[in-house]
Parts: structure tokens; C-alpha cells; sequence
């Protein structure tokens, strides 16, 4: 049985007059309240811009393969690359 999780978060915002009669129809168009209409719209583009903000699109086929190449064939290490690498073990006992 799944646990379900109580509303204990609260959260309030001042908007004009137009943007919360938009809201309200849209609301009512939708058969919901008010605030379940503005908690689930807000919740959907939070998670959208999450996704897109966390995923990585290479649409380009040359970019897939630099990315695919870069990936499977990575350079060798730079003298600088390493010297940090050791500046930081220095630094971090690891």
C-alpha cells in the first residue's frame, strides 16, 4: 500500500487582477480548483525545465559522432590536466 504523503508546504504569490481571472478560467475550463490548477501547471513546467536543463540533445549527426568519438577515444591527458590532478590529490589526501 502506498503512503500517501500529506500538503504541508505552503506557498503564496501576488499577481494582477488579468493573470489570476486567466488562471480562474482556465481552472474552471479544466474542471478543477484554482490552486490545484496553478500547483499542477506550475509543477508541469518546473518539470519540463528540469528536463531540458538535464538532458543533452545532439540532433546533428556530426555532433553524435564527435560526441560518441570523444566518448570512446578521449585524448590523452594534458601535462597541465595532470599537474592539476596531482594539486589536487595534494590537497585532498586522496
Amino acid at each position: 500500500m502506498e503512503a500517501v504523503q500529506l500538503k504541508s508546504e505552503r506557498l503564496e504569490a501576488r499577481l494582477r487582477p488579468e493573470d489570476k481571472a486567466l488562471m480562474q478560467r482556465a481552472a474552471e475550463l479544466s474542471g478543477r480548483k484554482l490552486s490545484e490548477f496553478v500547483i499542477s501547471s506550475a509543477r508541469e513546467a518546473a518539470v519540463e525545465t528540469l528536463r531540458r536543463h538535464e538532458s543533452l540533445v545532439l540532433g546533428d549527426p556530426r555532433d553524435q559522432a564527435a560526441f560518441a568519438a570523444a566518448l570512446l577515444q578521449p585524448p590523452a591527458p594534458s601535462r597541465r590536466l595532470k599537474a592539476a590532478a596531482r594539486r589536487y590529490r595534494t590537497l585532498t589526501g586522496n
